[in-house]
């Protein structure tokens, strides 16, 4: 698969990865009704929710800059 391609590829999975993920934080929050916590409780819920996308778009994005195989 060329760079170019997998940048195509990349770009779709981290649309639909981010999209993904921000529902399911936002149902979370909901279930667990982190906003009848405490104040401390809401704000590390959001610090933590709010990162760890991070992980997995690390990996997409390592991925797609790989050099094309000789």
């Amino acid at each position: 698969m060329t760079m170019r391609t997998r940048k195509l590829v990349g770009t779709i999975l981290l649309m639909v990865m981010i999209t993904i993920y921000a529902l399911l934080a936002m149902v979370v929050a909901v279930i667990l009704e982190v906003n009848t916590t405490s104040k401390l409780v809401e704000l590390v819920y959001y610090a933590v929710a709010g990162l760890l996308w991070v992980l997995p778009a690390a990996w997409i994005i390592r991925w797609m800059s790989q050099d094309d195989a000789a």
